[in-house]
């Protein structure tokens, strides 16, 4: 191999703009890690500001010599020359994120929820078209444009994050439509899907359907390859996804029966309460987690299991009714994540263990491997939780995180976060290797920009804001899919979509409507309430009647207490007077049915939580 580069290839930079000449063209920019390049910028180079799905391409080309000023973040889509003993650098494609240095248009007080609203149209359109919502027209699997395959199967799961997102969007719009795709998927799901077991006294949820005409085959067990013949975890867990955040809107006293009862089956089959934690697998005629049927996943745990419950479907449980019940189960599942997921032999947590949580470093796919979100998902979950009950090891595990994954997870020169590395660094090595692929999957860069957003609005530090911003700038500038609508499953390392398999749909067991919107939907608040001082609207639909009290609690995730007051409320387009702002409650009047309840809160600038 020769010692230097000898062929040419293109690439793609992300920097901050050092120096530009406007003379000779050259351009100097800044990786994140600090690296120096020089580069020319071609006469004929393309230029365009970033712009959001459904507005149009808005050409900066004119404007270069006056956007390329010093500190600017850039992208640039560049071509390699070995010429000389040297490697010239000529930039074909400059993409600003903003209009000036340190602005971002994906700050904008808008940006997520009309992101947002793009994808809902999208996912509405692809499953029932222009006319009513039939959930018997659903399918899991989704083209890229939208169209559905062959395939028959409706996923329980895929169906929860459909209703998921579409009850984000209501609360963000307050448009009806989406809430009428998430209670009617609440209901199919209820028919469909639910078992009700009246002698555990539990619930629990089909893996699937599977259609043909008029008739429907059950699916007990999953049908995934990780998980086959066995009733997992994280099944169970996302089933409650779309239907807990429609419980959040509606107050519908049923989605609370169904959620409770789907608790006990966790605390009945699911939790160890002797070594601690929750199983990951159950096997389907004995509920049992140590049974030999399940073979390799036979007395697991793992991050799905143990702290999945979280941001799927447990804070919004607690945010919809304060019930101290599932504060505790939140504290008792991240207590276990900072006692048990920190490894001494890696940067990266630990993520499967055995009953006793000795590490399980030879299961399937994953073997001794990372899944780089995962340790941001952590730290994310972690800061939320700190807000609820501030405890000094989750605020040093989420900012620990939050410090050692950029030079190990993320991508310095291009921008964006990888997806699956080994844990250890062989002898000799210097970088984590991937364990197939450098491509960067849309759920892994959520699970960064919500890290390094609430880590900044709860710290203040700037690095953490800088992680942030150059996350949600490489998501928006190569994830937003501007031809079909919604967002790319994976891109290639420099941005490019990757389009092929599994990897090419916009529905799939893997990928439907909830990562996008969750990160939509919370980005929009971080932005907005923790970090630029703007008021939100949130918008509600119950029958106060299911009200505890016909108290309404309007909180829109785990925040630092007193960061967030109510500033106005409406109930069906009229002022309403009977809230208290402090505690975030709208009391509603009893019996007049359901009521639209629109809430502006607003930041107070306090911040709690400093490292």
């Amino acid at each position: 191999m020769p010692d230097t580069v000898n062929f040419t290839f293109s690439d793609t930079i992300a920097g901050y703009v050092t120096a530009y000449d406007e003379g000779t063209r050259r351009l100097g920019l800044a990786t994140a890690d600090g690296r120096r390049f020089d580069l020319t910028v071609d006469p004929q180079a393309g230029a365009e500001l970033l712009h959001n799905l459904e507005e149009r391409h808005s050409d900066a080309g004119g404007h270069l010599e006056a956007m390329l000023e010093p500190d600017r973040f850039v992208f640039a889509y560049a071509l390699f020359y070995p010429e000389g003993g040297t490697t010239r650098i000529e930039a074909k494609r400059l993409l600003f994120p903003g209009r000036r240095p340190g602005s971002y248009r994906f700050e904008e007080p808008d940006w997520w929820i009309r992101q947002l609203e793009s994808i809902a149209g999208f996912y509405r359109r692809a499953q029932f078209g222009d006319g009513p919502v039939d959930y018997t027209r659903y399918r899991t699997m989704l083209r890229l444009g939208g169209d559905k395959t062959a395939s028959h199967v409706q996923e329980t799961d895929t169906i929860s994050r459909l209703v998921y997102g579409m009850a984000s969007a209501f609360l963000l719009t307050g448009k009806d439509e989406y809430l009428d795709v998430a209670e009617r998927g609440t209901e199919y799901l209820r028919e469909h899907m639910r078992v009700v077991d009246p002698e555990e006294d539990v619930v629990y949820w089909y893996h699937g359907l599977s259609v043909d005409g008029d008739t429907e085959k059950k699916l007990f067990t999953s049908e995934f390859s990780d998980d086959y013949d066995a009733i997992p975890m994280y099944e169970q867990i996302y089933a409650l996804a779309g239907p807990v955040q429609t419980y959040r809107v509606t107050a519908d006293p049923r989605i609370r029966a169904d959620a409770d009862a789907t608790l006990c089956l966790f605390d009945k089959f699911f939790l160890d309460r002797e070594h601690g934690g929750y199983y990951s697998h159950v096997d389907p005629i004995l509920f049992r987690a140590d049974h030999a049927s399940l073979g390799p996943n036979r007395s697991r745990k793992n991050w799905n299991s143990v702290g999945d419950h979280a941001p799927a479907y447990l804070i919004n449980l607690y945010l919809a009714t304060g019930e101290e019940r599932y504060a505790r189960m939140l504290e008792y599942a991240f207590d276990t994540i900072v006692e048990r997921f920190p490894a001494k032999n890696s940067p990266f947590v630990q993520e499967r263990f055995h009953r006793d949580w000795s590490y399980d470093t030879e299961h399937g796919w994953q073997q001794d491997r990372a899944v780089v979100g995962h340790n941001l998902k952590i730290a994310w979950n972690l800061m939320r939780m700190h807000s609820l009950a501030p405890k000094r090891q989750y605020l040093e595990t989420a900012t620990g995180i939050g410090e050692t994954m950029p030079a190990v997870g993320s991508d310095r020169q291009r921008g964006g976060w990888y997806d699956v590395v080994e844990r250890i660094l062989a002898d000799g090595q210097e970088y984590h290797r991937f364990a197939w692929h450098d491509r960067k999957a849309w759920w892994q860069q959520e699970q960064a920009i919500l890290a390094y957003l609430i880590l900044h609005g709860l710290t203040g530090r700037e690095e953490f804001l800088r992680e942030a911003r150059q996350a949600e700038s490489f998501y928006n500038a190569f994830f937003l899919d501007h031809d079909e609508g919604a967002v790319y499953f994976n891109v290639l390392a420099g941005g490019l979509p990757y389009l092929l398999g599994t990897e090419r749909l916009k529905g799939s067991h893997s990928m439907s409507m909830y990562h996008s919107a969750e990160l939509c939907y919370l980005a929009a608040v971080y932005n907005n309430l923790l970090i630029n001082g703007r008021a939100m609207d949130f918008w509600f639909k119950p029958d106060p009647t299911g009200l505890d009290g016909g108290l309404l609690r309007v909180a829109p995730d785990l925040l630092p207490a007193g960061s967030v007051r109510i500033a106005e409320a409406e109930i069906d387009g009229a002022p309403h007077a009977d809230f208290d702002a402090e505690r975030l409650t709208v009391r509603l009047p009893r019996g007049g049915g359901r009521v639209k309840v629109r809430v502006r809160l607003e930041p107070t600038g306090r911040r709690e939580a400093r490292s």
